[in-house]
């Protein structure tokens, strides 16, 4: 797979974007699902106890996103289907392949007692879907209209198709 920096860049900044947007609505979610899973608490509350947690989730959660949307950039040429049902299933994946090491997190995470069990919650779970559902769309569509803009001879072979 040929790396194209600015190809990668942009994923970054879609992905960085998404995970903002995730962030932004989870009080919406969180009404909607009857649950106070939050993601930006579980990050910031593995960097600091202390006030500050907040800012420390929400730039963990944008990072996070940022190396996600890059490597997603670089793949996506390689994936079959549109842009936005592409970044759904890659999103989707992390989601349901992440999901069990909630266990771990209800027993090992630094500030388990103030947070959300994980295990066996099943509005968690449809949260969490829910967010992931969300950043892929987002994801797709930055990313597109980012990358859209990167000149041909930056861009990857597609897949064997001539116009």
């Amino acid at each position: 797979m040929e790396i194209s920096p600015r190809r990668a860049l942009g994923g970054a900044l879609a992905g960085a974007g998404a995970a903002t947007l995730w962030a932004a609505q989870q009080p919406l979610d969180q009404l909607v699902f009857r649950s106070r899973y939050d993601d930006v608490e579980l990050l910031g509350k593995i960097a600091t106890r202390g006030r500050a947690w907040p800012v420390a989730g929400l730039a963990m959660h944008a990072g996070n996103g940022a190396f996600f949307g890059a490597v997603y950039a670089l793949a996506r040429t390689r994936l079959p289907g549109p842009p936005v049902a592409q970044a759904i299933s890659a999103a989707m994946a992390e989601n349901f392949g992440f999901w069990p090491l909630g266990r771990l997190i209800d027993r090992f995470h630094p500030a388990r007692a103030e947070l959300e069990p994980l295990a066996g919650n099943r509005r968690a779970l449809a949260q969490a879907t829910w967010r992931h559902l969300l950043f892929g769309l987002a994801l797709g569509a930055l990313e597109a209209r980012i990358n859209g803009r990167i000149p041909s001879a930056e861009r990857p072979a597609t897949t064997g198709r001539h116009a």
